[in-house]
């Protein structure tokens, strides 16, 4: 499967004209536009464009509402709970975490939950926004059961990721990762590629050993069992368990709280309800924010100088490579392989979108 390098601004003009076509507003556009290619920019091409086709199957089954508004349903000073009525996760996401900043600037923090949503992107673009106000921002979402449980076969776990950003100099803190060994989407890129799993990601639905993603992944779909292990993999000796138990960390703050769907009865026939949970917390809670920021920053340098193994030449510290993929890409453009543009392609021709306009003719 080749990959062809596609400049930022084509890919992003695209990316806004087939979602207006589908029936977004031009600022819904920018906004779910601006999570997909902040993940491509970052480097993690599972949330990226190739989840264009994703949002398109998910309009089609009618698991997303077109032209649906959320709607607060409980709240105080501190907290939100949100119903999104089954509307787009990047567009709730962007006005929930901006909700908890602003309470976070207020109040000191800020607690939203949201509900009976779809997908919303990488949960680290959200923690970010909280992050460039002077904010400590976390985000975490469930989704579609995958992961199995420690000991288990059947998903009742989604990737339930976790995201936290905090202030510091030269960058900022960012750690953004599912609590499964890997992301659907990731699996998803494997089978595009036709290429075998690596061992310790997945199980079938006997419960061994699975390096066939099609396999695991027509099992999620058909609910047969079989899905992708917890961070840890699937003994506690390796440490499964904690896994297994950071991803109940991130049920626990979207579904949970939120009185939404938990992950093993999300995205069923018509059904999305995903539900996702955004914090913002101002550091002046606890002092003068430029000295907590100062001290932080000296920290992660510590980290970076400190002494290396064998053959390794660098230590990085969270949110530091995907600096620097931001910057190559705006250099050299976003890798993007074939099997997405072919999808992206099909989407473009239902719609009248001229995809050779944007991105010039790619022999695929």
């Amino acid at each position: 499967m080749a990959y062809f390098n596609i400049h930022y601004e084509n890919i992003k003009a695209l990316s806004l004209e087939v979602f207006e076509k589908m029936g977004f507003t031009a600022d819904e556009s920018a906004i779910i536009t601006d999570v997909l290619l902040t993940s491509d920019m970052y480097g993690i091409e599972s949330h990226g464009v190739q989840r264009m086709v994703r949002y398109y199957n998910t309009m089609k089954n009618g698991r997303l509402h077109m032209g649906t508004k959320w709607e607060v349903v409980h709240e105080t000073p501190i907290s939100a709970v949100i119903d999104n009525n089954a509307g787009m996760g990047q567009l709730v996401g962007h006005y929930a975490m901006n909700l908890a900043i602003e309470k976070a600037k207020k109040n000191g923090a800020g607690f939203v939950t949201v509900r009976n949503s779809n997908h919303y992107g990488i949960a680290g673009y959200y923690a970010k926004m909280a992050c460039k106000e002077g904010l400590i921002g976390m985000s975490t979402t469930n989704s579609e059961a995958i992961m199995v449980p420690t000991f288990g076969r059947m998903p009742m776990i989604g990737t339930n990721p976790i995201a936290i950003a905090m202030p510091a100099e030269p960058y900022d803190f960012l750690f953004d990762a599912s609590t499964t060994v890997v992301t659907r989407g990731k699996v998803e890129v494997y089978n595009k590629k036709g290429s075998p799993l690596p061992d310790g990601w997945t199980i079938n639905a006997e419960g061994t050993p699975c390096s066939d993603a099609n396999e695991v992944l027509q099992s999620i779909n058909e609910k047969r069992g079989g899905g992708i292990l917890p961070l840890g993999g699937n003994e506690e000796l390796t440490g499964s368990h904690k896994g297994y138990g950071y991803g109940m960390v991130a049920e626990i703050f979207s579904s949970i709280l939120s009185l939404g769907l938990t992950s093993n009865y999300t995205n069923i026939g018509s059904t999305g309800g995903t539900c996702h949970g955004f914090v913002a917390i101002n550091p002046n809670l606890f002092g003068n924010p430029e000295e907590i920021k100062a001290h932080f920053s000296a920290y992660l340098e510590e980290l970076r100088q400190s002494p290396k193994a064998v053959g390794q030449t660098r230590i990085y510290t969270h949110g530091e490579k995907e600096v620097e993929a931001y910057e190559k890409r705006l250099e050299e453009g976003i890798p993007v392989n074939s099997k997405t543009l072919e999808e992206m392609k099909t989407i473009c021709d239902e719609f009248g979108v001229d995809m050779e306009k944007y991105l010039g003719k790619i022999d695929f």
